[in-house]
């Protein structure tokens, strides 16, 4: 376990960077290889309803979960910046306190999930034809809550100590387990949506535990049941750095519900192409959320050793890493994006070639723009590392009032065909606050006593 954790202040930035987010994406490859299995079950297996049904779960399932993430992720920063001091007590104080703030949101997020899914989905306009089957969805996935809350928080300790390998292996033995069992339940059992959501859980209870057991081989973080206790000073700290994270992913989860209310009103096909086109949204944004892990470590850790000149070199390596990744994914989706997309689609003749062209067409909008995604992810991902989590926090806001604003409006000029741009729109939107943010921000540590340029 031990050489799984690495240091970030010595060697080279961009190696660093790269081999850092290399088994982070490929754990990513095998989190979308599951996402993917799951509604090409479904979409194959129980028909095109069905996979209408998942994709009017989608952003509600989303602005839960990604709060419970986002939480975890901003939570971690503190314990790289300690690792990086090497301050090992305080890192295992902020890693027990981050324990119990994470076990309260688990409890809060589990009732009023379960409370709230069905006033959501009726206020979505969902149809009445699919409204049943994502509710079913909806009631299974918010049951594991907990079991994803411990996952995050753990994985999340294990990258802001520098260790990108051990969430991979747990990712991939979920993945193996989560294949497995949608088979088993789905096609073997004809469970359908129940199936398939009952298998991401139980594939996500093995990834934690296999998580777990790492940490608890971490000599250096010795938690006493004193760091459990959450004590007003550091408290303050954690939730100044995770609140916003998680409240960002929030802001930008309404966004993309009142996006999706819009899509639910054309229809059922509609529906179902855009819920194509949004499984490969990870795909699309798997080296992304890699380099963006990366960053919020390597910075996180320069930051607590006053290394600011070594920060700038990083980031400057992780853009040209990010644009030329971006490129790359952006020109085969471009080429392979229809095979793709088939894996989903099913139904008659006349309903494929509807909705392969609405899936399609979407795809096409979002790879051609997805550099601007990149940066997004690039500078957000620096400024939490150099622990502002408030301007990440506004331009969650900013994704999701110019997500709304282009949802709403520009359909009344374009029809149909605005509302493909309500996404990128929102990237765009985010990516001008965030980048002019990174650099206002590290103008300033030019002023401050005590930061090491060599």
């Amino acid at each position: 376990m031990a050489q799984r954790i690495r240091s970030m202040t010595e060697g080279s930035p961009t190696r660093l960077l790269v081999t850092f987010a290399l088994p982070l994406m490929l754990g990513n490859v095998f989190q979308q290889l599951y996402t993917v299995v799951d509604t090409a079950v479904v979409g194959q297996g129980v028909g095109v309803k069905a996979l209408a049904a998942l994709g009017a779960a989608d952003w509600m399932n989303w602005l839960v979960l990604s709060v419970v993430q986002g939480l975890s992720q901003g939570l971690s920063i503190l314990m790289a910046q300690y690792f990086g001091a090497k301050d090992y007590r305080q890192l295992s104080r902020a890693a027990g306190a981050s324990v119990t703030l994470c076990g309260i949101t688990a409890v809060v997020a589990l009732v009023g999930s379960q409370l709230a899914a069905k006033p959501v989905l009726a206020l979505l306009n969902t149809p009445g034809d699919i409204i049943d089957g994502s509710m079913l969805y909806l009631r299974i996935v918010f049951a594991g809550i907990p079991i994803i809350a411990a996952y995050n928080l753990l994985a999340s300790i294990l990258r802001a100590l520098g260790d990108s390998k051990t969430p991979l292996y747990a990712v991939i033995v979920a993945t193996v387990v989560n294949i497995v069992l949608d088979l088993l339940f789905v096609l073997g059992f004809h469970w359908g949506i129940a199936g398939a959501a009952g298998a991401t859980i139980i594939a996500q209870a093995v990834s934690t535990v296999y998580c777990y057991k790492n940490v608890k081989k971490i000599t250096f973080i010795q938690l006493r049941r004193e760091d459990f206790r959450l004590s007003p000073g550091l408290t303050g700290t954690l939730l100044k750095l995770g609140s916003p994270v998680a409240l960002q992913n929030g802001i930008i989860s309404v966004g993309g519900m009142v996006v999706q209310s819009v899509i639910n009103r054309y229809g059922m096909l509609f529906i179902a192409g855009f819920t194509a086109t949004n499984k490969l949204y990870g795909l699309l944004e798997i080296a992304a959320t890699s380099y963006g892990y990366a960053v919020t470590s390597f910075v996180g850790q320069n930051l607590g050793a006053r290394l600011i000149k070594r920060i700038r070199q990083g980031m400057r390596s992780a853009a040209v890493i990010a644009l030329l990744t971006s490129a790359v994914i952006a020109a085969a989706m471009l080429a392979l994006g229809r095979s793709f997309l088939g894996l989903f689609i099913s139904g008659t003749a006349e309903e494929v070639e509807a909705s392969m062209a609405i899936a399609y067409h979407y795809l096409a909008i979002m790879s051609i723009c997805l550099p601007i995604l990149y940066m997004l992810h690039i500078y957000r991902s620096a400024l939490m590392g150099l622990g502002d989590t408030v301007i990440p926090m506004l331009s969650g806001f900013v994704e999701m009032v110019v997500r709304i604003g282009i949802a709403l409006f520009l359909p009344l000029a374009m029809g149909q065909e605005g509302i493909y741009y309500a996404e990128v729109g929102a990237w765009t939107g985010a990516a001008v606050l965030l980048t002019a943010s990174y650099f206002v921000r590290m103008g300033k540590y030019k002023q401050v006593p005590g930061n090491k340029e060599e």
